[in-house]
């Protein structure tokens, strides 16, 4: 089978563009990226990081910026695209919530990332992702109105039954076992994809992307051509068209290469 035109691809940060070993990229990826926008091809970063926790990428060029898992999309000039809060009734009932249990959680929104009860698990996170850690949040100073994102932070057992009961206008997604990545629900980088697609006046049929993690699943699904990296979590590799090598071994490179788009 021929294999499709490329016209945009998307790439999620943390264990695709980035080595959770050495916190860069590779040069392999640098080049191919640069070879990418040499050729005309659009290229946007996909990431359930707010947008203002990806500057250390951001050398690379990118054409547009999906953060907050699609909650909140820009252009590389930082024309707002797409942005879509989390519903106050959720954010209110976390609060709640958390008054009265224990509960570590963060708050993330256009301006700004605070974060409630912080425990070792979560420092040695911060640490991994080569990230300081935010500043506490004052549960009786939220403006409830301009959450993009939390991340909860409770294993995967915990989640359906605290996701129904405390924010049921919300859906959870995860690439790690210590937190779960909650935006509105139906929301997800499937549709950061149909924004930027819109934008350019690109066909679906003619995208490609790169992630690692269950927040990614979606978009891989979505895309003409999604590709797990070696280092990919079981259910997203059991998804993706095509599985390259990880992320330490140049495995965007590969994969570009395999599909004649390099």
């Amino acid at each position: 089978m021929q294999n499709p035109i490329i016209k945009a691809v998307f790439f999620d940060i943390d264990g695709t563009l980035l080595s959770f070993k050495t916190h860069k990229v590779a040069a392999s990826t640098e080049k191919a990226i640069a070879e990418l926008q040499a050729k005309g091809i659009k290229v946007i970063l996909s990431t359930g990081r707010s947008i203002n926790s990806i500057d250390h990428v951001k050398y690379l060029n990118f054409d547009g910026f999906i953060t907050f898992n699609g909650g909140y999309c820009a252009t590389k000039n930082g024309e707002l695209l797409f942005k879509k809060c989390i519903d106050v009734a959720d954010i209110e009932a976390i609060i709640a919530y958390a008054k009265e249990n224990t509960l570590s959680f963060s708050f993330m929104s256009e301006k700004e990332i605070n974060i409630h009860d912080v425990t070792p698990e979560i420092a040695g996170m911060y640490a991994h992702l080569n990230l300081p850690v935010p500043p506490l949040v004052d549960l009786d100073q939220v403006e409830v109105s301009s959450v993009l994102q939390t991340n909860i932070f409770m294993g995967p057992a915990q989640e359906s039954a605290f996701m129904a009961a405390i924010m049921p206008n919300s859906v959870a997604s995860r690439w790690t076992p210590l937190f779960a990545d909650v935006n509105p629900k139906g929301q997800s980088k499937k549709i950061g994809v149909d924004v930027f697609c819109k934008y350019f006046g690109i066909d679906l049929a003619n995208t490609m992307a790169f992630g690692d993690g269950g927040n990614d699943i979606e978009m891989l699904n979505h895309v003409a051509v999604g590709v797990a990296m070696g280092n990919a979590n079981p259910e997203v590799k059991a998804i993706a068209n095509y599985i390259t090598t990880d992320v330490d071994n140049d495995g965007i490179w590969n994969a570009l290469k395999y599909y004649g788009v390099l």
